[in-house]
C-alpha cells in the first residue's frame, strides 16, 4: 500500500514516519512542497497513491482568534479540495479532527453523531473541514481525537517537563476532562484504518482517544510522578486560567464505534506517557 501523507514535521506525521509496517511505503509532504493554505495546490500533488492522509493543520488555537480566515483556509477548504480530488481518484481520504468540534457540555463521551457546537474559531475551522470532505468524498474518515502528544514538536507533556524542572509547584486546571493521546497510537491507528479502507471498509466519522480519562491537572501529575519531577500540581478551575479561546470542559470522546470498524482499542496514555518520557531522555 502506497500512502501519500499531507504533513511531515507534525507530531502524527513524524510518527506515521517512524511506524510504517511492512508492505507500506508513504511520500511525506512538508510545508514547502504542499502548503494547505493552497488548496488548489495541494489537491494537484496528489497521484500515484493507494490512499491520502492529513496529518497537517492550523493548530494554534488562541492565535486562530483573530486568524480565523487563515486557519480556515488550511482546515476547512485544504481539506475539501483534497478530499474532492481523492473522489475523482477514487482513493480513501483520512483526516484528522478534534473533540473542539463539541460544546464541552455534560459529563458524558460524545458520541460521533452528536450535536456539535464549537465554542471557539478553531473548532468552526475543524467543523467547517469535516462538513466540506462529507460533501466531496464518500471514501473517507474523519478521525476526532484529543490532547495529542509525543516526544516532538510542542505539547503538553513537553510543556510540564520544562516547567516543573524548575519550579516547587504549578496551578493546572482541574475541571476540563478528556483523554490524551499519545501520537504513536494515533499514527498505529490511520494505519490500520487506511489499509482497511484500501481493501473496502467504509470509514465515515469516528472518535480515537487515550484512556483513561482525566483532567490536564491529573494528567499533569501523571507527568511529574512519572518522570520523577518534585514539583506540586495545584488545581485550579478554567476561570481562574483564561485563555482568547474559549476550551470546553468536557472533552471525553466515546471510542465504541472506531473500535467496532477497525478493532483499535482505546490506548492506555499511561503505557503512552512511559514511553514519551522515555525518548525524551535518550
Amino acid at each position: 500500500m502506497r500512502l501519500l501523507v499531507f504533513g511531515q514535521s507534525g507530531q502524527v506525521a513524524q510518527e506515521l514516519a517512524r511506524r510504517l509496517p511492512q508492505g507500506i511505503s508513504a511520500r511525506f509532504l512538508g510545508r514547502d512542497q504542499a502548503d494547505l493554505s493552497d488548496p488548489a495546490a495541494c489537491a494537484a500533488a496528489i497521484g500515484d497513491c493507494d490512499a491520502v492522509i492529513n496529518a497537517a493543520a492550523y493548530t494554534a488555537v488562541d492565535k486562530a482568534q483573530t486568524d480565523e480566515a487563515a486557519a480556515l483556509a488550511v482546515n476547512a477548504t485544504a481539506p475539501a479540495a483534497i478530499a474532492a480530488r481523492c473522489a475523482a481518484l477514487d482513493i480513501p481520504f483520512l483526516h484528522l479532527s478534534t473533540d473542539y468540534v463539541f460544546d464541552g457540555a455534560g459529563t458524558l463521551p460524545f458520541a460521533p453523531n452528536h450535536p456539535t457546537g464549537p465554542q471557539n474559531a478553531y473548532g468552526r475551522t475543524k467543523l467547517a473541514g469535516e462538513k466540506g470532505i462529507r460533501a466531496a468524498s464518500e471514501r473517507h474518515l474523519i478521525l476526532r481525537t484529543s490532547w495529542v502528544v509525543s516526544a516532538h514538536g510542542s505539547n503538553f507533556v513537553k510543556t510540564m517537563l520544562r516547567l516543573g524542572g524548575t519550579r516547587d509547584s504549578l496551578a493546572v486546571v482541574a475541571d476540563q476532562i478528556g483523554g490524551p493521546t499519545p501520537g504513536a497510537d494515533i499514527a498505529d491507528a490511520l494505519l490500520v484504518a487506511a489499509k482497511a479502507m484500501v481493501d473496502g471498509a467504509h470509514g465515515g466519522t469516528h472518535h480515537f482517544a487515550g484512556a483513561p480519562d482525566v483532567s490536564w491537572a491529573g494528567f499533569a501529575r501523571a507527568i511529574m510522578a512519572q518522570a520523577e519531577l518534585a514539583c506540586q500540581i495545584t488545581d485550579i478551575s478554567t476561570s481562574a486560567y483564561p485563555t482568547p479561546a474559549a476550551r470546553p470542559l468536557n472533552s471525553r470522546l466515546d471510542c465504541s464505534a472506531f473500535e467496532a470498524e477497525f478493532g483499535v482499542t482505546r490506548p492506555d496514555w499511561r503505557r503512552g506517557l512511559s514511553v514519551i518520557l522515555q525518548e525524551l531522555s535518550a
